[in-house]
């Protein structure tokens, strides 16, 4: 099971649309996957659909980690029943531990050692997954850093602009420096560009920038802005269920992105010493 962070240190920059965009192309690959959504605005839940029956939100699975069982709470997306209606996709598998204000607690600078490991003990032992998608806030505070505590892999999402260019650069050294101190075997899956104007002198501008500065981390195929998104995520539809050609443009696109992160999370992954 590979388990991975969305981050970005900069609010804005479609890093929950990656999770869901991420997460619709699993269902429809087969994967089966957890989407945890740590991010207290709960946009990710709103977007997949979870709509809890007596489930904990993952606040309170972090309040007694070991007193709690993640399968018992889990959420299922109905984007399980439209995979099955649509395509004929039957027992696939798509849970959310859907989130709340109430993680906003956690979501301080100073979490000691024990707290940033709240996380990694809910998700400790569970089966039945091939992947796990951890939805951040947009900081590097306590919530971001207990996702990486727990992962192993972080996806960063940026905008070809120069502040969130800026931001990527930070939040890469960040995550060397808690790799060095809590997480040795955590690595970059990758880094993302999002909302892509290709007729924007700028964005061609920063994505070369990109290329420089991080080269093979900078995944392709790059995601162009999305007129409708909006819209696709309001209806909390999967992207690969909504209709029209620029849907299906769009998820070809994060099949292809997909496997990349797999990929190259997998690859990048330290090797245990003996």
């Amino acid at each position: 099971m590979q388990a991975i962070s969305i981050s970005s240190l900069k609010g804005g920059v479609g890093k929950t649309s990656v999770t869901t965009g991420l997460a619709s192309a699993a269902l429809s690959a087969g994967i089966p996957t957890l989407v945890v959504d740590l991010d207290p605005h709960a946009d990710a839940s709103t977007a997949l659909g979870a709509a809890p029956e007596g489930q904990l939100e993952i606040a309170r699975m972090l309040k007694a980690p070991r007193r709690v069982f993640l399968e018992d709470h889990v959420v299922q997306s109905p984007w399980v029943r439209r995979a099955a209606a649509l395509h004929g996709h039957q027992n696939r598998v798509l849970d959310v531990a859907y989130g709340g204000a109430l993680s906003g607690i956690y979501d301080r600078p100073d979490l000691g050692r024990r707290d940033l490991r709240r996380l990694a003990s809910v998700l400790d032992g569970i089966e039945g997954y091939g992947l796990v998608l951890i939805d951040c806030p947009p900081s590097l505070n306590g919530l971001t850093r207990m996702a990486w505590a727990a992962s192993s892999g972080v996806l960063l999402v940026a905008e070809p602009g120069l502040f969130s260019v800026a931001g990527t650069e930070r939040t890469m050294r960040a995550i060397q420096l808690f790799r060095k101190e809590y997480a040795p075997r955590l690595a970059p899956a990758g880094i993302i560009a999002n909302r892509v104007r290709t007729t924007s002198t700028e964005h061609s501008y920063r994505l070369s920038e990109m290329k420089q500065m991080f080269g093979p981390l900078l995944l392709t195929p790059h995601l162009p802005e999305v007129a409708n998104w909006q819209q696709i995520q309001g209806a909390a539809h999967a992207v690969h269920h909504w209709p029209g050609e620029a849907a299906r443009s769009t998820a070809a696109l994060y099949d292809e992105l997909l496997a990349s992160v797999l990929r190259h999370s997998r690859d990048s992954r330290p090797r245990a010493t003996r």
